[in-house]
């Protein structure tokens, strides 16, 4: 067998661990997807155990001091390499020379005291350096070879300008400089010169950084990607004075103003963020941590960005500022008492407003008749609103997403959502709906795909609210009542539904036809309901299902056949916090569980709760072994006693015949000779035989001189009487003597061989061989020994045998005539 190069690479590796399994030891062996973990081990060296096909090593938290050449074994595959705070010092040349492939270096919390120049020669592939507080003090490393570096994370030290080696304006893909938190405080012309030349693609983080002054043209003709200044100007005055020298910048995203932990300032001048206006940006991400006891204006500088976010604001009411090109605004966490009004923005297409106190609602005022707005979240306002909602989003058809979900109270009259026909996405869960006219709530929403309306004090009471939602992807109506036997119908229309939240709805039980048509569900939650069976799953239509929630329910046990009818792309199954019967009974539901973990939720939160209401018993440590014992201990008692009756009722059934004519003889008979028998003889023969019997035996006896009177079960047995007794009293015990028609039909049939054993039983018993033999066919001699006596009696007696012959025919007759009739 010829082995890859990756299968020969990890066979090495396994004997190199094996060889050096002692040193192993002082290393935690983890490998998961190519990983390997030494984290924390107290280690002063690199192990030469770790395996050659490792793709990421995490080093971290270790006890290096230095690194000296070579000092790592050949990992050719290695791309990520971490060695925080591994208490390094020095940094010898060529370290990194047997790891040359890394793409991903972290040497972040080592105090490094010197880096050799020629330490990073070999990484040609490094792509991420992160040298985090480590002391550096300049960013001018002898790095000339890192040509395919993107990111260069030098946050946290003692750095006190931007500027870049000159060599690294070659480096194309260069993306990332972060310099948060050092000591930078001016920032000059020639120490962008590198920056100018990278590109339009780069992401610079100052912030944290006590900047005092920022020469004026220093970022003339720069583009950039992303610039964070957060808290990055030592004041106000600085600030104002640093976004001023920034004329001629051109960036995509600009984050500024504090960090939430910060405290906020007091300032005299509203107009304190005018100096953003000397700034070209796209998008604006401000934290506002300034506040004035006048009215403050923030945005009259940001009239051409496409996307504003106030995350933290101080503002109590949103300036009439006519932007350009705003398509997003996020106005989050602010003072604002009114939603407000946007008539003046016809270009905006997303407006999120969250708040932390209670606003009012008056009306977006669309002030255009086709409003490009299309998303609207008012979410957790403690909102108010009357009469919703098509008249507070006049000249808004466009509309696909509106959350007005944590409010306070929303009421609905007829056809709430008239000229909101485009909405796919509409969330309310938990806010009070005062719905009036529950049959046209959802009326015309045809093109709706989410819908949240958990939590929403509802109680469904007709079907037909969700007949137009047959787009409807994603229902949640956690918390809500179902009115009588709702459920049952209220899924018909809505096809192709993939998620279905009813937690929380104090469901008791779910009828099999309430999922019909919903062939392409695939979530299903039903937590918190009070759900006793769960025969519903075993639907077809449920089959796509993969993931399924129904913990803290009332689920003591779930039946084999539906086990078995799960479906089969079942990935989740929340069982939990369930009532378990956790008996000899239940083996079934706890093999399942033991077996199929995998797939469980919370499994270690499956107890038996039927052993004590407060057992913390788990179900998977139930003790099956015992009940199969005892199982088998039953099985085996119950098959005997059924094995005992099966066997004595068929001994019964064969012998019936035997124990009744038992019980005739024991209460006695009348012997031949003490009664005057009915008929010459009684005839045995099979059924198969009987147009012979009644045309040539019965017509030549019968009708010959003198007559022979015959017995034949099917015309002279007395009715109301067991066939034995009639075989016994009036065949056998009324007849002088018995006449055998052998055939094969006789040999095979049990009637007849009970017969002439009843017969032989008689005559044996009288000393009186009265039995006639007749040959009506020719049977094989092997075969004649199946019937008890018979062999032997043809043996020692005479018997007749039937002819088509004419004249052996006359014969026949006369001699069966003359044994008949002779005593």
């Amino acid at each position: 067998m010829i082995l890859s190069y990756r299968e020969l690479m990890i066979f090495l590796s396994s004997i190199l661990i094996l060889v050096n399994a002692g040193e192993g030891q002082e290393c935690t062996t983890i490998i998961k997807n190519m990983e390997y973990s030494c984290f924390g081990r107290n280690l002063t060296h690199i192990p030469s155990s770790i395996p050659l096909t490792v793709t990421s090593l995490d080093f971290s938290f270790n006890f290096l001091n230095s690194l000296h050449k070579c000092v790592f074994p050949v990992l050719f595959n290695l791309q990520v390499l971490d060695l925080t705070r591994c208490h390094i010092e020095h940094i010898e040349n060529d370290t990194f020379y047997n790891v040359k492939n890394l793409t991903k270096l972290i040497l972040t919390g080592n105090p490094i005291a010197y880096f050799g120049p020629g330490c990073l020669n070999s990484l040609h592939n490094l792509q991420r350096l992160v040298l985090v507080d480590v002391g550096l003090a300049s960013l001018q490393l002898q790095m000339n070879n890192l040509t395919k570096l993107r990111e260069l994370r030098v946050g946290t030290n003692g750095i006190q300008s931007v500027s870049l080696p000159p060599f690294m304006s070659s480096f194309k893909d260069f993306s990332l400089l972060d310099l948060h938190a050092n000591n930078i405080s001016i920032i000059k012309t020639d120490h962008t010169v590198v920056l100018r030349k990278i590109g339009r693609n780069m992401t610079l983080i100052l912030s944290r950084n006590p900047l005092l002054h920022i020469e004026p043209g220093a970022f003339q003709d720069v583009f950039l990607r992303e610039l964070d200044i957060r808290s990055a100007f030592v004041s106000l005055n600085a600030q104002n004075s640093c976004l001023n020298a920034l004329t001629g910048l051109s960036v995509d995203k600009l984050f500024m103003g504090s960090y939430r932990m910060q405290w906020k300032i007091q300032v005299s001048d509203p107009n304190y963020l005018d100096a953003l206006c000397s700034v070209n940006f796209n998008e604006i991400y401000l934290v506002q941590k300034e506040f004035s006891d006048s009215e403050m204006n923030l945005f009259h500088c940001m009239i051409n960005a496409t996307k504003i976010t106030l995350k933290v604001g101080y503002i109590k009411r949103m300036e009439h500022v006519r932007f350009h090109r705003l398509k997003e605004l996020y106005l989050g966490h602010t003072l604002l008492s009114v939603v407000p009004d946007i008539s003046h923005i016809p270009s905006l297409e997303k407006l999120v407003v969250k708040n932390i106190v209670p606003m009012s609602f008056f009306g977006i005022g669309i002030g255009v008749s086709d409003s490009l707005l299309q998303y609207v979240d008012f979410s957790g306002n403690l909102l108010i609103l009357k009469d919703c909602c098509y008249q507070f989003f006049p000249s808004a058809p466009n509309i696909r997403f509106l959350n007005l979900s944590q409010n306070s109270e929303i009421s609905m009259v007829n056809n709430p959502f008239s000229g909101l026909e485009k909405l796919e996405v509409l969330d309310l869960h938990r806010t009070k709906l005062v719905i009036v006219f529950y049959f046209t709530f959802l009326r015309g929403l045809k093109n709706l795909k989410y819908l949240d309306i958990s939590y929403t004090s509802i109680t469904v009471t007709k079907y037909m609210i969700f007949q137009d939602l047959q787009n409807l992807t994603v229902l949640k109506m956690a918390g809500i009542s179902f009115s009588g036997d709702i459920l049952r119908y209220f899924l018909q229309n809505i096809t192709n539904l993939e998620v279905l939240d009813l937690s929380h709805c104090g469901i008791g039980e779910i009828s099999r036809t309430s999922f019909t048509g919903t062939q392409k569900l695939r979530h299903l939650y039903l937590s918190k309901n009070k759900l006793m069976v769960l025969d519903f799953l075993a639907q077809p239509e449920l089959k796509q299902l993969t993931s399924i929630y129904i913990d803290k329910n009332s689920i003591s046990s779930i039946p084999l056949h539906v086990l078995q009818k799960f479906p089969a792309n079942l990935s989740e199954l929340d069982l939990s916090s369930n009532p378990f019967d956790c008996s000899c009974s239940q083996t079934d539901i706890i093999l399942w569980i033991i077996q199929n973990q995998n797939i469980l939720k919370q499994s270690e939160n499956i107890f038996c709760k039927t052993l004590s209401p407060s057992s913390d018993f788990r179900a998977v440590d139930f003790d099956i072994d015992s009940c199969v014992q005892k199982k088998r201990l039953t099985i085996v008692v119950s098959v005997c006693i059924v094995s005992l009756v099966v066997v004595l009722s068929g001994l019964a059934y064969k012998f019936q015949f035997y124990l009744q004519y038992f019980f005739i003889l024991l209460r006695g008979y009348r012997s031949t000779g003490q009664q005057e028998c009915s008929y010459d003889a009684f005839v045995i023969f099979s059924s198969y035989d009987e147009v012979w019997v009644m045309n040539e035996l019965m017509e030549n006896l019968e009708n010959g001189v003198p007559p022979i009177h015959l017995c034949l079960h099917m015309r002279d047995f007395q009715p109301g009487k067991s066939i034995a007794s009639n075989i016994i009293d009036e065949g056998i015990m009324g007849s002088r003597k018995v006449i055998v028609v052998v055939s094969q039909h006789f040999i095979d049939s049990a009637w007849c061989r009970f017969e002439f054993e009843l017969a032989q039983s008689r005559f044996m018993m009288e000393r009186n061989a009265n039995i006639i033999i007749v040959i009506l066919e020719d049977v094989e001699e092997t075969k004649t020994k199946k019937v008890f006596g018979l062999h032997k009696h043809l043996k020692k007696n005479t018997y007749l045998k039937w002819s088509r012959d004419p004249l052996s025919n006359m014969r026949f007759w006369i001699r069966l005539r003359r044994a008949i009739i002779n005593q």
